[in-house]
């Protein structure tokens, strides 16, 4: 009998067959990434496409951002994607968020170029990327704290992402999942939080009485962050921008896909 979870794989994976160019990845991102999906929760499908050489040499401007919307008996997907120059860019920039969709274990749709792209990534990660998580933080938090009641959802994101800067800084490793960030951090309100978003529908919300808490924890998160990025032993400035540069050019050169990976998510 073929379960929820294949059905929802099946639509996925429709959805980037139908994608107007190749594919170099297709990964999952949002929620389900950051491990906290509500029943109603959407899907984010974030990658990296190629541009005909045609587009590239001639006077027709390719499509640098595809994005595509749509609902499949419920199912909400949104998929995203840039064209690889674009993401490479965004690559040698202080951008956490597409480091995260290159090492999203939630793969859909891979090549060896990805493979690849990953070892270089690598050499993308500076200390400077905690300027990037700091931003992202204050901007949910503002989210957070002008409603009211407060939702549940933007104060998991701030969460997860001042954890995620944290571990970064201190191990140069990208985890976006909050759960697993949440092992070494242990933080006792985070697993109630993410029950309480899994459990319930997106705009579930808290009571008033626990903003000054959660702003107790806001600050002591941020300065901690702050702090870990002074100690970082991370690069001051990403080494790959030459292997960004080589892989560009063979994929122009000599494009390639492979198909869907069976076991995604």
């Amino acid at each position: 009998m073929t379960n929820d979870h294949d059905v929802e794989h099946a639509k996925l994976t429709e959805q980037i067959a139908s994608h107007p160019y190749p594919l170099v990845f297709v990964t999952v991102s949002g929620a389900h990434l950051y491990g906290f999906p509500s029943p109603d929760s959407d899907f984010d499908l974030r990658g990296v496409h190629l541009l005909p050489l045609e587009t590239i040499v001639g006077l027709d401007e390719g499509d640098q951002t595809v994005e595509k919307d749509c609902i499949d008996n419920g199912l909400e997907i949104d998929l995203v994607t840039h064209d690889a120059e674009k993401f490479f860019r965004m690559m040698l920039k202080r951008n956490g968020y597409v480091l995260e969709q290159i090492f999203s274990p939630l793969v859909l749709h891979t090549t060896p170029e990805h493979e690849e792209l990953k070892a270089i990534a690598k050499r993308c990660i500076t200390r400077h990327h905690a300027h990037h998580y700091l931003g992202f933080a204050a901007t949910q938090w503002k989210l957070f704290a002008k409603e009211s009641p407060p939702r549940v959802k933007p104060l998991l994101y701030v969460y997860r992402v001042l954890l995620t800067g944290i571990h970064l800084m201190r191990t140069g490793e990208v985890q976006a999942n909050l759960n697993q960030l949440n092992e070494s951090a242990k933080l006792s309100y985070i697993d109630e939080l993410v029950d309480r978003k899994r459990s319930g529908p997106e705009k579930g919300t808290l009571n008033d009485t626990d903003l000054d808490f959660h702003t107790r924890q806001y600050e002591r998160l941020t300065a901690t962050l702050e702090s870990a990025y002074q100690a970082s032993t991370l690069p001051e400035m990403p080494t790959a921008r030459d292997a960004l540069n080589d892989l560009l050019i063979r994929l122009r050169l000599h494009p390639r896909t492979s198909g869907i990976v069976e076991d995604g998510v």
